[in-house]
């Protein structure tokens, strides 16, 4: 590494630290809303114990995070926003899913 891009690296470090302590403003926040689940979960017009299968979640799960006692984090997160943004979307892949699920369970039935 040339020793002038180390110094930026190490800068940069520095002033993450100042921030962190409270020394120093950040140049920029960015604040992420959480997802209003309880609204998403609407949109696509299912009940809790549907939209807990759907997510893989459990319905006491859904329930903290309707009631905002809970946040959902990573890859929840990231398909509540697809939910609310491309609901059909979702539907599409779990009509999918439950169709395979289907024929997948027909044919081992049969071995």
């Amino acid at each position: 590494m040339k020793k002038e891009m180390f110094e930026e690296l190490l800068e940069s470090v520095r002033q993450a630290g100042a921030i962190m302590r409270g020394e120093m403003e950040p140049s920029r926040v960015f604040v992420c809303e959480a997802p209003d689940v309880k609204a998403i979960r609407a949109k696509l017009g299912v009940s809790q114990h549907e939209f807990a299968s759907l997510l893989g979640i459990s319905v006491r799960t859904l329930e903290n995070w309707e009631q905002k006692r809970r946040i959902p984090k990573g890859p929840a997160r990231v398909l509540l926003e697809v939910a609310a943004a491309h609901p059909d979307a979702v539907w599409d892949v779990v009509r999918s899913t439950r169709h395979d699920r289907k024929r997948t369970m027909t044919v081992d039935d049969r071995a």
